[in-house]
């Protein structure tokens, strides 16, 4: 059994699609990236890749490398997923925290959970999708950017 954590930020800004947990939510602000910017997501795929000692996400998909440009995070934790079955690991569960004063992120929660089960071939009950605010204190609450923290838990295969 191994644990990881991972940590993502990005800047809301006017003129992009919002994209957090593999679906997009209607808002007026989204957030800013080489990507997609899915922090959820983004923080998601640093806690696996932590837990297996695989480096980080941007060790695999730099943001120098034209090919991510625009990527559908999605598709990198699709990637993950197969890294991880590559190196022997399955799946426990994974915890994830979204920090956003908007949108209300509490209603799109089951969407999120079966996107993200279906990426790493795992049930909706391994996934765990948690919002708060953080009272209007810091950037998030200034609603400059979102930002997310993942916990992950893996297993070796037998």
């Amino acid at each position: 059994m191994r644990i990881g954590m991972g940590y993502d930020v990005h800047r809301l800004v006017e003129g992009r699609p919002l994209h957090l947990g593999g679906i997009q939510i209607d808002h007026h602000l989204g957030l800013l990236g080489h990507s997609d910017a899915d922090v959820a997501i983004h923080a998601l795929c640093d806690a696996l890749l932590g837990a297996a000692a695989l480096r980080d996400i941007g060790f695999h998909f730099p943001d120098s490398d034209p090919k991510y440009k625009g990527i559908d995070s999605r598709e990198l934790l699709r990637n993950v997923a197969r890294l991880l079955d590559r190196n022997g690991y399955t799946i426990g569960n994974c915890d994830i925290t979204i920090c956003a004063e908007q949108p209300k992120i509490n209603p799109h929660i089951p969407a999120m959970t079966g996107q993200l089960a279906q990426c790493l071939n795992c049930h909706p009950s391994q996934i765990s999708i948690k919002a708060t605010t953080t009272e209007t204190l810091g950037f998030t609450g200034r609603q400059e950017g979102i930002a997310a923290y993942a916990v992950a838990l893996i297993n070796e295969k037998n």
